[in-house]
């Protein structure tokens, strides 16, 4: 483990998803708990975006931005809102120079899928026809997230090439939730890991199914073709359950021909970006922000 991450262990609360009521609040504290960024140089508003039902978006717009993420938070499908990934999107737009098109989607198990990838596509749809407004070029959109919200955002990006639509630019992928039946060695392993472990993972796509059997719209390591995708950022922690399905399914990306640039972060745990004081957090978030720069930009 990452010295400078290992010492905030003890501190670093465990996600209990038996409980997803009690644990919205913990992960609410939690993000409060952040420090408030500042959003000079940038616009926030918020917005609903028309749909069945409407769909609240918060958008970051930075002075001269040209290209936009439809961002999705993370949380276990249970867990987070626009105000809980009020600091990452912040400082998401900031790195990148990008609109920040912030998704609070419906949450599990209240909505279980497919309530919540419906609400991402719903929102990418509409960024793309109101582009012009938004102030952006409509070639120059991506999608991302974390952890489930990265799995949301694969998901989109699977739904996009299979019914032909808004065009995507690149997918940013922050530890994503991709595969269901939790097979591989790190997801079978890793069953003390602190914040995500095999059991809380396990639990939240439990919530986010519910009786539906899955599907690559739910899971995109279940889908058998991955050719035709937009370029993709992978991210991995070494410490968390999901690392060896994220590393796989970015073999897969490129094993059909598309562009992926993948990083391992070594010594990290599952959502331990959020220790802004350590120096690998540090790094992971500008590398965030670098990466949709270049994206959009080329």
């Amino acid at each position: 483990m990452d010295p400078e991450l290992e010492a905030f262990i003890p501190l670093f609360p465990r996600a209990d998803l038996t409980d997803p009521a009690t644990e919205r609040k913990n992960f609410a504290e939690l993000a409060a708990a952040v420090p408030a960024p500042d959003t000079t140089g940038m616009d926030v508003e918020d917005h609903m975006v028309p749909a069945d039902p409407d769909v609240a978006v918060r958008i970051y717009r930075p002075h001269r931005a040209r290209g936009a993420v439809v961002w999705l938070h993370g949380g276990g499908f249970v867990m987070g809102d626009l105000d809980t990934e009020h600091p990452w999107a912040v400082r998401l737009a900031e790195a990148s120079g990008s609109v920040v098109i912030s998704v609070g989607y419906r949450l599990a198990p209240e909505h279980p899928f497919p309530a919540a990838p419906d609400d991402a596509y719903a929102v990418l749809n509409w960024a793309a026809e109101h582009a012009v407004e938004l102030g952006i070029d409509a070639a120059r959109i991506a999608v991302g997230g974390h952890s489930a919200g990265a799995g949301l955002a694969a998901a989109v990006a699977l739904r996009a090439r299979d019914e032909q639509g808004p065009p995507i630019r690149f997918q940013l992928l922050n530890q994503p939730g991709l595969d269901d039946r939790q097979e591989t060695w790190s997801a079978r392993h890793f069953t003390d890991t602190p914040w995500m472990n095999r059991a809380k993972i396990s639990a939240s796509w439990r919530h986010y199914l519910g009786s539906t059997p899955a599907s690559p719209y739910a899971a995109p390591a279940r889908a058998t073709d991955l050719s035709g995708l937009p370029p993709a950022y992978v991210a991995t922690a070494e410490f968390c359950p999901n690392r060896d399905e994220d590393i796989t399914y970015a073999l897969r990306l490129l094993q059909a021909g598309v562009s992926v640039e993948l990083h391992q972060w070594p010594g990290t745990f599952h959502g331990s970006q959020a220790i802004l004081s350590a120096e690998v957090s540090q790094r992971q978030i500008a590398e965030l922000g670098a990466t949709l720069r270049r994206a959009l930009a080329e």
